[in-house]
């Protein structure tokens, strides 16, 4: 027996040295040896591609995991995801804190064949951007007050942190870009995976404080500008904010640009209290296209009018999952009939291409509510995917006139 102890010590001491001269000597390092094996590798053109996608985290895309809140507060980057786990602002369904979890398992296959987005003509994997995941805000369930200013001041943290990559120049000019932002800065783009709505008012502050009021485009099968006392009836100052009031509390704020927002809240097909309801979303700067008009404006159209609006402004983008029908994205704390398909809304999405998109959300993504085949989480990815092709193209700078 004592001699196998002796044996073992001196085998435990050989594993020491090994392990040490493996990072002390350069020529222990085996062939392939990746030192920071958290950054993906992406398959380019005509590279292999269909590699494995279940290995590692599940982190959006298989994208770099950087705790952007913690060790890693110092990281640059120009392109963000992070979850904002909160759903004690909902009305109907609850279960979007799990929301963030969902979007990620369905974004595994995002880069099977390599990322190129083919209507988009761009990678956005392979843009030269630095696009990252973050994880998750720390959000309490016990305390909305308190919650809605975690989320305010984690999207904060992130978007006053310094870009990795430079503006560079005009490719038409050659002239330098500016930022386009209210504070001269160049900020990074932060996409949230919610969670319910309620997070765009905490987001919307947040978003202020670097382009001040800012104009918003909208999809979503529901006003959510509704009036404290007729959503919900106001019982208290904090159940005032919820998922249908926050548009109303953002442009009481001042933090919407009125008259050049749009709300196709993709689109309106709910029902309503009455007029009343669409006076006070005219009250509120919004725009309205409703969901039935697909049927005879097209989705060409649908595009014509979302442009016409909101121009060449910085905009921010919130996408309520239940704007797609609930046949194609049944998990959703709200849903409604009548809706887009899935193949509507990204063609939508990509007539976005060359807007300003400073900062975008998708939320109501309730996974508990799913089928067995993904269909809603994977519905949300995809949508991400072309919100972030289209920030990829398009840098956040303009020609100083």
């Amino acid at each position: 027996m004592k001699a196998i102890a002796i044996l073992n010590l001196v085998l435990s001491a050989a594993i020491v040295v090994a392990h040490d001269g493996h990072h002390d000597d350069g020529s222990q390092m085996p062939l392939d040896y990746v030192r920071f094996p958290y950054q993906a590798q992406y398959p380019g053109d005509n590279t292999v591609t269909a590699d494995s996608i279940f290995s590692g985290i599940t982190t959006f895309a298989r994208l770099p995991w950087v705790q952007c809140l913690g060790k890693d507060r110092s990281e640059a980057f120009d392109i963000a995801f992070i979850g904002a786990p909160f759903d004690t602002g909902t009305s109907y369904r609850p279960g979007a804190r799990f929301g963030p979890a969902g979007i990620r398992a369905g974004s595994r296959r995002l880069t099977l064949y390599g990322g190129y987005n083919v209507p988009l003509d761009v990678n956005p994997f392979l843009s030269g951007l630095k696009i990252v995941d973050c994880g998750d805000i720390p959000v309490t369930p016990y305390d909305n007050k308190y919650a809605i200013k975690q989320i305010e001041d984690g999207h904060k943290e992130l978007l006053h942190r310094k870009t990795y990559s430079p503006l560079g120049n005009d490719s038409l000019t050659g002239q330098p870009l500016i930022p386009v932002s209210k504070d001269g800065k160049h900020h990074p783009r932060v996409i949230t995976l919610g969670g319910d709505h309620t997070i765009v008012l905490p987001l919307l502050r947040s978003i202020y404080s670097a382009y001040g009021a800012i104009s918003v485009i909208h999809f979503d099968s529901h006003l959510d500008t509704w009036k404290p006392q007729v959503f919900g009836g106001a019982p208290s100052s904090q159940a005032a904010i919820n998922h249908g009031t926050y548009f109303y509390w953002a442009s009481q704020e001042g933090l919407i640009k009125n008259g050049s927002s749009i709300a196709s809240h993709g689109a309106i097909r709910t029902t309503l209290s009455g007029p009343a309801d669409y006076e006070n979303d005219d009250d509120s700067g919004f725009q309205r296209i409703e969901a039935r008009e697909i049927d005879t404006i097209g989705t060409d159209g649908i595009i014509k009018k979302i442009r016409e609006v909101v121009g060449d402004k910085p905009v921010y983008l919130s996408i309520d999952i239940d704007s797609i029908d609930p046949a194609f994205a049944p998990a959703t704390g709200t849903p409604e009939t009548g809706g887009w398909s899935t193949r509507e809304l990204r063609t939508i999405l990509r007539g976005l291409d060359g807007l300003h998109i400073v900062s975008a959300d998708i939320v109501e993504v309730a996974p508990a509510y799913d089928t067995n085949a993904e269909l809603t989480t994977m519905a949300a990815a995809d949508v991400l995917f072309e919100v972030m092709s289209v920030m990829a193209k398009t840098p956040l700078g303009k020609v100083q006139n």
